[in-house]
């Protein structure tokens, strides 16, 4: 039976999981196995980068940390190697970054993942990876929006051109 301190210690990282899951808007489960330290820091630096936390945790507790959740199917993939990708405000990065990742190391695996407190399949993981990040899509509003104010603008230009060009004559 383990002592008082690393059980307590033990509780304090599945809680700590717990809050992070409840937290996250998603999440990605990875087996990284045979992957060597210079790739792994480069991923890690890039998942930072976009605001994913990123953590090597043990299976057992994980599966505490989901146990009574709406997450819970995901222990039947806690098996081998396991790291955690959370993202707490969006929802493409970690998909995006992982599966990119996973396409380039064929030993680096996506096991499972959540969206809004639900499982998804894997095909959902790489479709989420598909999307384009948040700032591109607010981009594409914003010039979806743009463009008649725009179109309108060079119209009411032309017309004032035209009478400006009538009236020099």
């Amino acid at each position: 039976m383990p002592n008082a301190s690393v059980l307590e210690m033990k509780q304090a990282q599945v809680q700590a999981l717990s809050e992070k899951l409840s937290e996250a808007v998603t999440g990605v489960l990875v087996d990284y196995t045979g992957i060597n330290v210079a790739d792994d820091t480069a991923l890690r630096k890039e998942l930072r980068e976009n605001g994913v936390q990123y953590n090597v945790i043990k299976n057992s507790i994980i599966k505490r940390a989901i146990e009574g959740t709406p997450v819970e199917e995901m222990s039947s993939v806690l098996e081998g190697n396991t790291a955690v990708a959370l993202s707490d405000n969006d929802y493409t990065a970690a998909a995006r970054i992982l599966c990119k990742y996973a396409e380039n190391h064929e030993n680096f695996k996506i096991k499972s993942g959540f969206l809004d407190g639900k499982v998804v399949d894997l095909a959902t993981i790489e479709s989420l990876a598909k999307l384009p990040s948040k700032e591109v899509l607010l981009a594409t509003v914003c010039s979806v929006f743009q463009a008649p104010i725009a179109a309108f603008a060079r119209a009411v230009q032309a017309i004032v051109d035209k009478d400006d060009s009538a009236a020099a004559e």
